[in-house]
């Protein structure tokens, strides 16, 4: 007996418990890898011991699961109840560990909480700018998001070092291959029902095939406990100081317009009208997500750009297969030997995921763009400027390391820069001509 209200749309329906599992299963699968990526990567910038950085991370997990169930489900006037996965972005990775590195946790955590509350509180007004992000903004702007990603799939394909032993062995390639085009067979020749699991088929099949190679590394779990719980200030009370605040304040700038970027292009998903009262609730999420995940030791909670992709390939809808994934990220906070599980699935598997998700982003954003006028010189010159300079911090990471803190944890993401150009460039060359032509 389906589950679905009669009348309900796609969004609103539940679908059959033996399907919501599996489905909800692949958007965990898709995210975890950057959900465990974020903590270990400012856990060990800080100079943290492994027990220490393995807190972080299931503190992670269950933060991004709490802060997934309120985005998909809502409460009053937070969350866009909208199939939108939560987690925390890399943009904070840098600032993260410079604060780190001078305040230590408690400093970090501070000023988490503070960026949340301030974005909470600017919600409402952000929003309101949504005038001035047409199609050529937007597009360009999830563009950049999901290409520039695609790059990151390299370390976990080839893995992390250049110079160690085994690096981009054949054998890892090819299964990143092999793993993309099992997905590719599935979306092509098997049934509807199937297809939409065409994804978790993949990371299954990819990590039995690992097994023989060496690839996929499961010891940990023998050594993970069962149960464990993640505590509010485990690192101590928090601290705040400006200099701490602002380089997280600059990050949630970042994340909102990725955010709002990321709800306007699940509207155009699933057929939704999106204004400025739905981004306002999405970004209040954002915003009372953070300030939740500085209470419980974790970071700045962005929505997921490759869960985005992944909704946009399965046509999979419902809100509830994405709650039902928070829920999950959940119980893998709470049973660190589960999480054990899915952190050993092999990274060449996981990297020919991540090429199809990131790249479905991508070409969301291009659609998207195809709404834009393409004549128009003037649309081409933001799209051509802020595709370079979204995409120059992929190609040259260090560019900008001479540059004070703020403007490297602006400039070095491609997806600030490129986003915060296109929206510039929109107003300097499209809302200029348009109010210079309106009668005074």
């Amino acid at each position: 007996m389906s589950l679905t209200r009669p009348g309900a749309d796609a969004v609103d329906s539940v679908p059959r418990l033996r399907t919501l599992v599996p489905l909800s299963l692949q958007h965990v699968l898709i995210a975890y890898s950057g959900m465990v990526t974020v903590p270990l990567l400012i856990g060990s910038g800080i100079g943290l011991p492994p027990a220490q950085i393995a807190v972080l991370i299931t503190a992670n997990l269950f933060v991004s699961g709490v802060a997934t169930l309120l985005q998909t489900l809502g409460v009053w006037k937070v969350g866009v109840r909208l199939p939108i996965l939560m987690g925390s972005t890399f943009t904070g990775i840098g600032p993260g560990i410079i604060v780190g590195r001078e305040g230590g946790l408690p400093a970090v955590f501070g000023a988490t909480v503070v960026a949340g509350l301030l974005t909470f509180l600017a919600a409402p007004y952000f929003s309101r700018l949504l005038r001035f992000f047409p199609p050529v903004v937007t597009g360009s702007v999830i563009a950049i998001i999901g290409f520039s990603l695609v790059p990151s799939t390299a370390s976990l394909i080839a893995g992390p070092d250049p110079a160690a032993p085994g690096y981009a062995q054949a054998g890892h390639i090819g299964l990143a291959a092999a793993t993309i085009l099992l997905v590719l067979l599935l979306e092509r020749f098997a049934p509807a029902g199937v297809a939409r699991l065409a994804v978790l088929i993949a990371l299954v099949a990819g990590t039995l095939a690992a097994l023989p190679l060496g690839i996929a590394d499961f010891s940990q779990v023998g050594r993970a406990p069962l149960f464990g719980f993640v505590l509010p200030f485990e690192f101590g009370w928090p601290t705040f100081a400006l200099s701490a605040v602002l380089p997280m304040v600059i990050v949630q700038l970042v994340n909102m317009v990725e955010s709002a970027g990321d709800t306007l292009a699940m509207g155009q998903i699933a057929g939704r009208p999106v204004g400025p009262p739905e981004v306002a609730k999405a970004l209040r999420a954002d915003g009372a997500a953070t300030a939740f995940a500085g209470v419980f030791n974790s970071f700045t909670i962005v929505t997921f750009g490759e869960n985005v992709g992944l909704v946009s390939m399965t046509k999979v809808l419902s809100r509830y297969v994405v709650a039902a994934a928070g829920l999950l990220l959940v119980l893998l906070g709470l049973l660190p030997k589960l999480g054990a599980v899915i952190a050993g699935l092999p990274g060449p598997v996981l990297g020919g995921v991540g090429v199809v998700m990131f790249g479905m982003v991508g070409a969301v954003g291009l659609r998207i763009l195809a709404q834009a006028d393409l004549t128009d010189a003037r649309n081409l010159l933001v799209i051509a400027i802020s595709f370079g300079l979204g995409f120059l911090p992929v190609g040259a990471p260090h560019l900008y390391e001479n540059f004070p803190a703020f403007a490297q944890t602006v400039l070095g993401s491609g997806i600030a820069a490129g986003g915060i150009a296109a929206f510039l460039l929109n107003l300097l060359l499209n809302e200029t001509r348009r109010a210079a032509a309106e009668p005074a």
